[in-house]
């Protein structure tokens, strides 16, 4: 399943005066078969973005299947696997999951959870690399930033589902006065969880203050995360109650532990505060949630919330 050349040929090094780094451009997508050259490639940027919506194949790199970045810091490779704390998590390269050296157009990968892997590198232009897995025909594309041009603020949006899911429960902490008295007002707790039929949701009426161990979960249903079309920085949420209709929402990410929902019926604005972090690969039994190739729906309605 390659998608690109594999790291041979002639390679094109340019040594900026610069203390920070060094820079390594890619041409007509041929490296120097060298591990020297190949550790330069891997370490020219900061961050290496996992494009998991561009992978090729039917097996997995699980390692590469949790992580939103990897960075290869000079004999220690580093993953955000949250969307909670990346970009100040390890200086913004995330935590320290392995060891790795070069090979010849490869990388040599030991991960402490996943064991050793061996990924052939290919250049597919002068940011964007692929890794590909030979035992399993799987390729990776990942895309290279430096720390201070990355938007990490984008990469909530793009990954709303999976941030909702980095917390225990969602507590309720602001009711607007304006907007219209309505159901939903009741509901003090929310819960985001992935299924083996999708990802759905529960919510309570337990009191504000309540431990997420001794929450009662009252009411169940699907839910999901919308798209806008001709508005990229708006993302719409609907609960879709079993048995009792649905909510819909704007959703708006205030920082990493603070949501708004728009309730567009009632004209009301609720904060949520995510309560109970799930920090993934801190130990054997929390590995993280492997990512999935997911396009959003894309709902074509207009922004009612006035800001």
């Amino acid at each position: 399943m390659k998608m690109g050349k594999l790291l041979f040929g002639s390679l094109i090094i340019s040594l900026l005066a610069s203390s920070c780094y060094t820079d390594v451009v890619f041409e007509d997508d041929f490296i120097e078969e060298s591990p020297v050259n190949t550790a330069l490639v891997l370490e020219s940027y900061d961050l290496w973005y996992v494009d998991i919506n561009a992978t090729k194949g039917s097996g997995e790199v699980p390692f590469l299947q949790r992580a939103f970045t990897i960075s290869f810091d000079y004999g220690t490779i580093r993953a955000n696997n949250n969307l909670v704390g990346i970009g100040k998590t390890g200086n913004g390269l995330g935590i320290d999951v392995g060891n790795y050296g070069t090979l010849f157009g490869a990388v040599e990968i030991d991960h402490d959870i996943d064991g050793v892997w061996v990924l052939d590198v290919f250049a597919v232009n002068n940011n964007t690399l692929e890794l590909y897995d030979s035992r399993s025909d799987t390729s990776y594309i990942i895309r290279g930033y430096q720390r201070n041009s990355f938007d990490y603020d984008q990469i909530f949006y793009d990954n709303l589902h999976y941030f909702l899911q980095e917390y225990e429960a969602w507590e309720k902490t602001y009711t607007s006065e304006v907007g219209a008295i309505n159901d939903f007002d009741d509901e003090n707790f929310l819960q985001f969880l992935s299924g083996t039929d999708g990802d759905f949701f529960r919510s309570s009426v337990d009191g504000s203050g309540t431990s997420v161990s001794n929450l009662q979960w009252d009411f169940e249903g699907d839910y999901e995360i919308f798209d806008v079309a001709n508005d990229p920085t708006l993302k719409t949420l609907t609960l879709d109650y079993d048995f009792l209709g649905n909510d819909y929402f704007e959703l708006y990410v205030i920082d990493d532990s603070t949501i708004e929902l728009y309730h567009v019926d009632s004209e009301t604005v609720y904060e949520f505060q995510g309560r109970g972090y799930i920090e993934f690969l801190k130990s054997g039994d929390k590995v993280g949630k492997k990512r999935s190739k997911v396009k959003s729906s894309l709902m074509n309605v207009t922004r009612q919330r006035k800001m």
